[in-house]
């Protein structure tokens, strides 16, 4: 298995479902089943692949880079195809694979209009592709690559089979179709973010040429520069201003955050939980991957800034839920504040809170991702997702309900449930945030972050209370609705015990990220 470890291993979690988009274009749009199977066995296979990664990785090292590989690609600018998985990526990569076969198992049967499985299933692979490829990438050029094949398929996956309601926009004057206004909306604030951020590693890269030999894109020399550091000033504020506007945005963090609610309010079932469970998590994921490692005092500088708008975050995203009367909007808004409790974590710099943001990230992805499946399914049936109307679900769909009620336990952070953890650890770090942040401030963020889970179990359990509970409407009477099917069980089963198991031995992913974040604490502020 050697030529698995040298990067072989990577490169087919990473690849397979490019190749299997490539095929799905080959095989005529007619051969529907064939076009499933392929999606399947391409997505399982990456699957396979990730998991495999699991077994060969030496969980001794965790805060190494491991199973990668180092290879020239564009010579020019001495860009480099170097990708390797540690501690902090691992769990992340084993994520988005998880989430790619479960989208593709409940896809089998849920079909948004128009019909079209085969394109809308190569979409799906593309965006995989661009997904994984993130968490394994360690060249600020090929991150760029990855962190960008995302846009132009989801663009058209919200564009083309999302939700055909009809939305004014003022501003314009303008009758346009909620599916178009989501997706230009989404694209235009991730290219602005993008813009920023190319901006970013273009500086970095230019400035490494002072002290090394040969300019680099490498992420791993230029952390080596950055925690000696050789970035400081105001080249460092302006450039970690452009890096932060370009994560801001994807996470998304307040006040950037107002593409969020419409893009998955708009998109397809399977595009609200892709976007939810993997996609969210870049930005978050490229703070600590770049931000913190390669500009250390610029992070501890801007710490105060970012904890008080996750904190913002936390408490808009739980008011607005309790404004909401659409289900998935409401769960729109709930990702910001969940990802609040994330870049809460991350602020804090300490091994506590970071460790706090990866296991966030991976329940946000269980968590969120199956209530989207279920508002998905509950609208398939209902024909709408006005929780006025969805009233007495118990009695109609009683399995359904149940599932609803669990996801929306481990959603308010229901200790034994995986929730929890990230929540309770962030708020746990921020008593005592990195020595030279201040403590007051952040144990004042603290108590406003709890005050969030309190109003995060408000909007759960009045969501709860309006489509679960109660009688059901007379417009219902005589509908014969079917309850859970089987490919909704295939797919939504694996989240829920993935949810138990992580709630009750999170060393299932803090075994990954400890020592891998407590080295990366240490490197960059030497404790």
């Amino acid at each position: 298995m050697e030529w698995f470890d040298n990067g072989w291993g990577i490169a087919l979690t990473v690849f397979l479902p490019l190749v299997g988009a490539v095929v799905l274009l080959a095989i005529p749009r007619a051969q529907e089943t064939a076009l499933k199977w392929t999606a399947l066995v391409f997505s399982g296979a990456a699957f396979v692949s990730g998991l495999a990664l699991l077994f060969r990785f030496d969980f001794s090292r965790t805060g190494d880079i491991q199973l990668g590989v180092d290879l020239t690609w564009i010579e020019a600018i001495n860009a480099r195809y170097h990708v390797g998985v540690d501690g902090i990526s691992l769990p992340l990569v084993v994520l988005s694979v998880f989430i790619t076969v479960l989208v593709v198992l409940y896809s089998w049967n849920h079909w948004p209009e128009p019909h079209n499985p085969k394109m809308l299933l190569a979409l799906i692979m593309v965006i995989a592709v661009g997904m994984t490829g993130t968490f394994v990438a360690l060249d600020l050029v090929l991150f760029f690559v990855f962190f960008e094949v995302v846009l132009l398929p989801m663009y058209f996956m919200i564009g083309i089979w999302g939700d055909r309601g009809i939305r004014h926009v003022p501003l314009f004057n303008w009758n346009i179709e909620m599916r178009l206004y989501a997706s230009l909306k989404f694209f235009v604030f991730t290219l602005f973010g993008s813009a920023f951020m190319l901006l970013g590693f273009l500086a970095l890269y230019f400035r490494s040429g002072d002290f090394l030999d040969q300019r680099t894109f490498d992420m791993l020399e230029l952390a080596q520069l950055g925690s000696a550091g050789r970035f400081a000033g105001s080249f460092a504020f302006w450039v970690f201003f452009a890096l932060f506007l370009g994560f801001a945005v994807k996470v998304p963090m307040w006040p950037l955050h107002t593409w969020l609610p419409d893009a998955h309010t708009a998109a397809p079932t399977i595009g609200s939980v892709i976007l939810a469970a993997i996609l969210l998590k870049l930005g978050t994921y490229a703070f600590i991957r770049i931000s913190i490692p390669i500009l250390p005092q610029e992070a501890k500088n801007w710490a105060w800034l970012i904890g008080v708008l996750a904190v913002i975050g936390i408490i808009y995203g739980s008011l607005a839920c309790l404004a909401q009367t659409d289900m998935k909007r409401l769960i729109a808004y709930s990702s910001v504040g969940h990802m609040g409790f994330v870049m809460l974590g991350i602020a804090t710099l300490t091994s506590i809170g970071i460790n706090a943001a990866i296991i966030g990230m991976v329940a946000h992805g269980l968590i969120t991702g199956l209530l989207f499946f279920l508002a998905g399914s509950m609208a398939h049936r209902y024909h709408t997702r006005d929780m006025g109307r969805l009233g007495g679900n118990m009695k109609l769909m009683p399995v359904m309900g149940v599932l609803l009620g669990f996801a929306a336990m481990a959603s308010l952070g229901l200790p034994a449930l995986a929730g929890f953890w990230g929540e309770f650890m962030a708020l746990m770090a921020s008593f005592n945030p990195l020595a030279g942040l201040d403590p007051t401030l952040f144990r004042g963020l603290m108590i406003a972050g709890a005050i969030g889970t309190v109003l995060t179990a408000g909007y759960m359990l009045w969501m709860l209370r309006s489509v679960n509970f109660g009688e059901p409407s007379d417009e219902w009477v005589g509908h014969d609705f079917h309850d859970v099917d089987a490919w909704e069980w295939l797919a939504w089963a694996p989240l829920v015990i993935a949810t138990i198991a992580v709630g009750i031995y999170p060393r299932i992913v803090l075994g990954f990220t400890n020592d891998a974040v407590t080295q990366l604490v240490a490197r960059a502020f030497g404790g």
